[in-house]
């Protein structure tokens, strides 16, 4: 079915954070050393604040891992900077996890497919050819109101998909929220500090699956022959 959302503009976005700030953030008072430690603390908060993130990473890490063990991937979406984040997160969960994930960030793949079915619905279509029945797919977007994101979802659900995790951010009534097994949410109208906590979440997500937070860049010891049977 149609997705009816709206995307926000980046310069709305920006107005729109810079207006959630207080207003000694908002009129840039803080001076450089308070706002950085200011920063810091609202990183922490929204790390730390609520352990209620833990349990449903741990129920996303068994989804993923199954899924791995029946020969099944994680597929992992994003506009901008979240899409920045499914590529540091896919090729960390293949080389240092052993999960084979994959984004959708090529500019052939999303030219093309933009260009013939609308950026909108992109997303959807590469779901529909890449995507198998037991897989597992992971949405970002800050705003939760990404239509190509929305649509991507739902194009996993008729695909047949084992989970679907989606994580937002800004206004807690966006609709990304409702189309997810395990929805996470940063209480925050600031983007980057909504990226960061997202990046957080799926980076202790990988180390969770490994085991250790500690390990060598090159891992060793383990054999290709084993992707997918953690």
């Amino acid at each position: 079915m149609p997705i009816t959302a709206q995307r926000i503009p980046r310069g709305r976005r920006t107005r729109d954070a810079a207006a959630a700030l207080p207003p000694s953030q908002a009129a840039g008072a803080l001076e450089p050393g308070a706002f950085l430690q200011d920063y810091a603390a609202q990183l922490q908060r929204l790390c730390r604040a609520s352990a209620s993130w833990i349990t449903p990473l741990i129920a996303v890490k068994d989804a993923v891992v199954q899924a791995s063990r029946q020969g099944r991937k994680t597929v992992i979406v994003g506009n901008g900077g979240s899409a920045a984040i499914a590529s540091h997160v896919a090729v960390d969960l293949t080389k240092n996890a052993r999960i084979r994930a994959m984004n959708f960030n090529e500019a052939d793949l999303i030219t093309c497919f933009a260009n013939d079915y609308g950026y909108e619905h992109w997303m959807e279509k590469a779901i529909e050819c890449y995507g198998e029945p037991g897989d597992v797919l992971i949405a970002i977007s800050s705003s939760g109101r990404s239509k190509n994101i929305l649509n991507a979802c739902l194009a996993a659900r008729r695909r047949e998909f084992t989970a679907v995790v989606t994580l937002s951010g800004l206004a807690s009534d966006n609709p990304l929220r409702r189309l997810g097994d395990h929805n996470f949410f940063v209480e925050s109208r600031a983007y980057n500090l909504v990226e960061l906590t997202h990046q957080f979440w799926l980076l202790a997500m990988v180390d969770l699956i490994i085991g250790k937070a500690e390990y060598p860049a090159k891992p060793s010891g383990e054999s290709w022959n084993d992707l997918g049977r953690r």
